[in-house]
């Protein structure tokens, strides 16, 4: 795809419905996209992260069954419950699409041809203040980002969910993760998008939320 750095950046979204469940994506593209992610900036360069992925049909399967087990534990209600308590049509328009699109997802995971699971060493439980929080997720979330805007810029749709890790070490036993060591971070689908002409999402104006000196 030919497209600037700026639309990289803009239209790198959350993809769901639109997602090409009959097209492979090859291991090479894959890597490709590894070789970018690598580049990205870690505390003390330690790149205490790992990228496990899930490609074989049965895996998927399993995958796929213990986070539909979690969306309609978790999600469905909370879902349910946005719809009902809509404050305006607008909204309830609004939460019956995402409700919509996050349904999909689960309906259609196995079918997805990658499942990438960010993995970083040590857990969460045991990063004490806000310093380290900010050190171990600083570490590992902008590898993670630029896995998806390096897969956006080749055709690939990505999203990034966590619901799965409500179950984290049951899914850890289906992707061969040692929970007592590594913490997941996410859970992202990667497929080729059905069309590419993604715009940009709605967002507020960004002067809401830039303060100068102070906040407040």
């Amino acid at each position: 795809m030919n497209l600037s750095f700026d639309e990289v950046l803009s239209t790198t979204k959350a993809v769901r419905q639109r997602l090409d469940l009959e097209r492979p994506v090859s291991r090479e593209v894959i890597l490709e996209c590894c070789e970018l992610a690598n580049y990205a900036p870690s505390s003390r360069n330690a790149q205490a992260w790992s990228f496990v992925f899930v490609d074989a049909l049965e895996k998927r399967a399993q995958v796929a069954e213990l986070y539909a087990t979690v969306w309609d534990e978790h999600a469905s209600p909370m879902y349910e419950n946005e719809i009902s308590s809509a404050a305006s049509p607008a909204q309830k328009v609004n939460a019956e699409r995402m409700f919509k699109s996050s349904r999909y997802l689960r309906d259609h995971l196995a079918d997805v041809p990658v499942i990438l699971f960010p993995v970083l060493e040590g857990r969460a439980e045991t990063f004490v203040d806000a310093m380290w929080q900010s050190l171990k997720w600083g570490s590992a979330i902008p590898a993670t980002w630029s896995f998806m805007l390096a897969a956006r810029s080749r055709g690939l749709g990505t999203c990034w969910t966590s619901l799965h890790l409500a179950v984290e070490k049951e899914m850890a036993d289906v992707i061969g993760v040692d929970a007592e060591h590594f913490t997941q971070l996410a859970m992202i689908p990667v497929a080729y998008t059905l069309g590419t002409d993604f715009k940009k999402p709605p967002r507020r104006d960004v002067s809401e939320a830039l303060h100068w000196n102070q906040m407040g």
